[in-house]
C-alpha cells in the first residue's frame, strides 16, 4: 500500500520555524548548497544572515544578489516563488580580521537574533602559507566561538571540520581527538612571528602532517571541543569527508569548483592527466555536496531533539559504498569518450595510473613536460604566450597533495550519523536524502561532467557535436601516434638485435 507521506511531519523544517540562522562560508560551495536547500525545505526559516566580506567594491547585499542568479537557486524561486530570497541578508565581515571585522551595530544585532550559526568558512588550500591558514581555519574559528558566547538566544553553534583533519588515525570515530599543538599558542606565534620565521619553521610544526589544511583544521576543531567541554556553548562538530558535485536535488552534477574527482575527470577528458601514481585499488572517501548539506542538517536536528550527549558527527560514505581509484578513472573515461566529450582537448583520452613512483615519473617527462615544452616553443614562435608548461606546474603541485592521500587509506566510523538517519520517518527521508542506495556510478559521473562542462568550462550543449568530431580526430591521431611509435620500436629492434644476427648467419 503506498504511503502518504503528507501524513508524516518534518520535524527538521519545525526545527528552523522561526529561528535565524546565521552563516559563514556561505559564498562557498557547500554554504551556497546549504542556504539554497534550507530556503527550499524549511521556507519558515525567520532569517538567513550571511557574513560577507566586500570584494572589488561591492557591498555584501550585492554580492548576495550575485549569488542568487546562479542556476542553482532556480529551483526553489520557482517553488517558493522568487520572494524567498528576501530570508536572506548580509553583514560586512571577514574571520581574517580581529573581531571578525563586524561593527558594533552588526554585533549587538546577531547577539540578540541568531538561534544556529553554522561555521563554514575556511581556507581549502593544501599549499596555504602557515599564517593564513592559521588566521582562517584556528583564530577564525576563536573569534566566531567568541561572538557566539554573545549571542542570548544561540541553540547550537554548528563547526564544519574535515574527516580528513587527524590522519594518524586511520580509522577515525566520532569522538573528540588531542590536536597536533596547542591551537591558542600556534595563534600567538602566528600573531607575533614575521612570514620568513613561519615559513622557515612550518616544516617542523607541522611535522609528520602533510600540510598547513589538516594541521589547522585540528586546531580549529580543538576550540570548539574546548568550549564544549568547559560547557560554555552547545556546539556540534560535522567532519563531512571529500565533498563533491551533488547527487540529486536541485541540479545533479551542479559544482563551482574543480576539486577532488571532478578535476581528474576534467583533466583526463582533455588530454592533458596522463599518469598518475595511484593504487589502484586504493579509495577515497566522497560525498556528494546535497547528502553533505542534508546530513548537516539531520546531525543538527539529532542533537537538538534526539540526542544531546552525542555531538561529533562523521558525515562520510565509505563505509557503505567504496569506490576505488581505478573505478572512478575508468568510469570516467567511457563518459567523456562515449556521452560528454569536451571542447578543446589536447590529446585523446588516455594515460593510467602507476604503481611505480619511478615509472610514473618516466611517463610524466614524456607524457606531460616534453608536450608542454614543444607546444609552448611553438606558440612562441607564432607570437603567442605560453600556457602548458604553466598547467603542468599546477598539475605538478596537485599530483604532490593527489599522491599522499591516493596512497594512503582511512576508514570512518558514523555510526552516530547512521543513528540520526534512521530515526527520520518516510517523508523526511525523502526530502533530506542521505544515503546513496540508488547510486548508479556511470550516471552520477555523467551528470558531473555535464555540469562541469556547462557550469564550470562555459561549453554549452550545442558545441557537443563538434566536440564528438574534434574527438574522433584526436582518436585517429592517437592511432597514428601509436602506430608510428610502435614501427619505430620495431625498426630499432631489427636494427639493433635482428639485422646482426641475419648478417652473422
Amino acid at each position: 500500500m503506498a504511503v502518504n507521506l503528507e501524513e508524516f511531519p518534518d520535524r527538521v523544517a519545525e526545527m528552523y520555524k522561526d529561528k535565524t540562522v546565521f552563516i559563514t562560508g556561505g559564498t562557498g560551495f557547500m554554504g551556497k548548497v546549504l542556504i539554497e536547500k534550507m530556503l527550499r525545505s524549511c521556507p519558515e526559516v525567520k532569517r538567513i544572515i550571511l557574513m560577507v566580506r566586500s570584494k572589488k567594491g561591492k557591498h555584501p547585499k550585492e554580492r548576495v544578489r550575485e549569488i542568487f542568479a546562479n542556476p542553482l537557486f532556480d529551483m526553489v524561486k520557482e517553488q517558493r516563488g522568487k520572494d524567498i530570497i528576501e530570508k536572506v541578508d548580509a553583514v560586512v565581515g571577514d574571520v581574517m580580521l580581529p573581531q571578525l571585522g563586524i561593527s558594533e551595530e552588526d554585533r549587538e544585532m546577531l547577539a540578540s537574533e541568531v538561534h544556529f550559526i553554522y561555521h563554514c568558512a575556511a581556507t581549502i588550500r593544501f599549499d596555504e602559507p602557515l599564517r593564513r591558514a592559521v588566521l582562517l581555519n584556528a583564530r577564525g574559528t576563536k573569534f566566531m566561538l567568541d561572538l557566539a558566547k554573545e549571542c542570548k538566544k544561540l541553540l547550537c553553534f554548528i563547526h564544519v571540520s574535515t574527516a580528513y583533519c587527524h590522519l594518524s588515525e586511520r580509522i577515525l570515530y566520532e569522538i573528540p581527538y588531542p590536536p597536533p599543538a596547542d591551537p591558542h599558542k600556534v595563534i600567538q606565534a602566528v600573531e607575533w612571528l614575521s612570514d620568513d620565521i613561519i615559513d622557515s619553521i612550518t616544516p617542523k610544526i607541522l611535522q609528520d602532517i602533510p600540510n598547513t589544511y589538516a594541521f589547522t583544521k585540528a586546531l580549529g576543531e580543538a576550540l570548539v571541543v574546548e568550549q564544549k567541554e568547559l560547557g560554555n556553548l552547545p556546539v556540534i562538530i560535522l567532519r563531512p569527508s571529500v565533498v563533491i558535485p551533488i547527487y540529486k536535488e536541485p541540479i545533479p552534477g551542479w559544482t563551482d569548483n574543480i576539486n577532488g574527482p571532478t578535476g581528474l575527470l576534467i583533466g583526463a577528458g582533455k588530454g592533458v592527466l596522463r599518469t598518475m601514481y595511484c593504487k589502484q585499488e586504493s579509495y577515497a572517501d566522497y560525498l556528494p555536496v546535497d547528502i553533505a548539506v542534508n546530513a548537516s542538517m539531520i546531525s543538527l536536528w539529532y542533537y537538538s531533539t534526539q540526542n544531546k550527549e552525542k555531538w561529533i558527527y562523521n558525515l562520510t560514505s565509505s563505509a557503505e559504498h567504496k569506490v576505488t581509484m581505478e573505478e572512478i578513472i575508468t568510469i570516467g573515461r567511457k563518459v567523456i569518450n562515449e556521452r560528454i566529450p569536451l571542447n578543446g582537448v589536447a590529446w585523446y583520452p588516455g594515460g593510467s595510473m602507476k604503481r611505480s613512483r619511478i615509472v610514473h615519473l618516466i611517463c610524466f617527462f614524456f607524457f606531460h613536460l616534453v608536450p608542454a615544452v614543444l607546444v609552448d616553443a611553438l606558440l612562441i614562435i607564432l607570437g603567442y604566450k605560453p600556457v602548458l608548461c604553466r598547467v603542468q606546474k599546477r598539475i605538478w603541485k596537485g599530483f604532490e597533495v593527489f599522491e599522499y592521500y591516493a596512497n594512503n587509506q582511512w576508514d570512518f566510523d558514523n555510526v552516530e550519523s547512521l543513528n540520526a538517519r534512521d530515526t527520520l520517518n518516510p517523508r523526511e527521508r525523502q526530502i533530506y536524502k542521505c544515503d546513496g542506495d540508488d547510486v548508479d556510478y556511470y550516471e552520477y559521473f555523467t551528470t558531473c561532467v555535464h555540469a562541469a562542462r556547462l557550469y564550470i568550462l562555459k561549453e554549452g550543449d550545442e558545441t557537443l557535436p563538434a566536440a564528438r568530431r574534434h574527438m574522433f580526430v584526436m582518436w585517429i591521431v592517437d592511432i597514428v601516434f601509436k602506430g608510428l611509435f610502435l614501427l619505430g620500436g620495431l625498426y630499432y629492434l631489427y636494427q639493433k638485435i635482428l639485422s646482426p644476427i641475419i648478417a652473422s648467419l
